[in-house]
């Protein structure tokens, strides 16, 4: 399915190399529940690949100004480490495939909606940090995702153009973001489908990182 090797692969942190959106759904619903707003799949679906700026704008339009945005973000955080302390889970292939790719030479980064600081830890607590080359974390760019300004900039710190390297992404953000910016992109869907609006906008649709990296080996 991957016609030609890319000269790089941008990575998606939450959701494609971690099983974290699931663990956020599930304390956001919880937090929310105790301030008393109901707060479902749907909501958390519209935050899904975006930036906290972006998330907060979307949860003050929807439950309005009496929501202490930043006291639930911070009750979820803690629900998180008291349920699963630091260490997060990796969605299944995703060591593999980073050895796959360091293994072939091919410079890796992520390029993520959650900032620098805590992608760089989740990495490392998990043994992934060393594998990438760059970290793009929202505050390294003034635009996050849907905007292409994030893979821009991942390309750019890995000094390749967009259209050699190759992205991967679970959400819909991320996946416009990706081609917005000129890069072709594979969508792995973690909690949204592949829509028929997301499968014109990307190379391929794959049920896991097995078979990324099964296309990969192709190559």
């Amino acid at each position: 399915m991957i016609v030609t090797k890319p000269a790089a692969v941008l990575f998606d942190m939450d959701g494609l190399l971690l099983d974290t959106e699931r663990l956020i759904r599930g304390a956001m619903i919880a937090v929310m529940a105790d301030h008393g707003f109901a707060f479902g799949n749907a909501d958390y679906a519209q935050l899904i690949g975006r930036p906290e700026p972006a998330s907060r704008v979307i949860m003050h339009a929807r439950f309005g100004a009496g929501l202490d945005y930043d006291l639930v973000r911070a009750q979820v955080r803690q629900r998180i480490r008291d349920e699963w302390g630091p260490v997060r889970p990796l969605k299944p292939g995703a060591a593999a495939l980073l050895a796959q790719i360091n293994a072939a030479g091919i410079p890796a980064a992520v390029v993520t909606s959650s900032e620098q600081a805590l992608a760089r830890a989740y990495l490392g607590q998990v043994g992934l940090l060393d594998g990438f080359a760059a970290i793009i974390g929202c505050d390294d760019v003034a635009r996050g995702k849907p905007h292409p300004e994030p893979y821009l900039a991942g390309a750019a710190r890995l000094g390749i153009a967009p259209a050699a390297a190759l992205a991967l992404e679970d959400s819909h953000n991320g996946v416009m973001a990706a081609h917005a910016a000129g890069v072709p992109v594979i969508m792995v869907p973690d909690l949204l489908p592949a829509t028929p609006a997301m499968q014109a906008l990307v190379l391929a649709v794959a049920p896991d990182l097995h078979r990324v990296a099964a296309w990969l080996a192709d190559t």
